[in-house]
């Protein structure tokens, strides 16, 4: 007896069906859940900067998602290992904390050679840490092959402090311009016959 075609295939759809949900039920299932937020106190020391540094790192901030620690080879993003001595000296003219506060607000800056761009701003969506929370994990990264030095009220120029002399303003500083007083206009100059607007004559 011939079977009809149509059989043959649907017996073979089910029993394809069956054999993939089987091997699926055999593969452990992991929840994800999303990353559980930290409360950072107000008095946290610098070592326990370091340890709430390295829970952002392996949960709110995704670092460890692309970042190893003590790996070589073939990688995708650098290796943080050692990554704490390293900041002193990688730019010059930035202390280890600039260094370290520039490549996660303006990851683009500066790109270590033989990588390539693709780190976001974690500062920004879709991460979004908080300053406070960039603090810490400065704190965890200065202490992979260095000493820990910041706290809580550690400055820097995307957080309360000022530019590296020639560097360029941190993103959403405006450029300095004309001092105005507070609440007072300014009057409207007109500029003469034969000159350009801001005073230079017209060439």
């Amino acid at each position: 007896m011939t079977v009809p075609v149509i059989v043959r295939i649907g017996a073979l759809v089910l029993a394809t069906t069956a054999f993939y949900g089987y091997v699926g039920q055999m593969v452990p299932q992991k929840e994800v859940q999303p990353p559980q937020e930290i409360a950072i106190r107000s008095d946290l020391t610098t070592a326990e900067m370091v340890q709430v540094g390295r829970e952002i790192m392996e949960g709110k901030g995704l670092c460890t998602t692309c970042h190893t620690i003590g790996k070589s080879g073939a990688l995708r993003f650098p290796d943080l290992d050692g990554v704490g001595a390293r900041a002193k000296t990688r730019v010059p003219g930035l202390s280890d904390v600039e260094y370290l506060a520039q490549s996660m607000y303006e990851p683009n800056t500066f790109i270590v050679p033989g990588f390539n761009p693709g780190m976001p701003a974690i500062n920004q969506p879709p991460i979004g840490l908080t300053d406070e929370e960039i603090l810490c994990v400065i704190a965890r990264l200065q202490s992979l092959g260095g000493t820990p030095t910041v706290t809580l009220q550690t400055t820097h120029r995307y957080h309360g402090g000022t530019a590296a002399p020639g560097a360029a303003p941190a993103p959403g500083t405006a450029a300095p311009g004309p001092a105005t007083e507070p609440g007072k206009a300014q009057p409207l100059t007109i500029p003469k016959k034969g000159e350009q607007p801001g005073g230079g004559a017209a060439r």
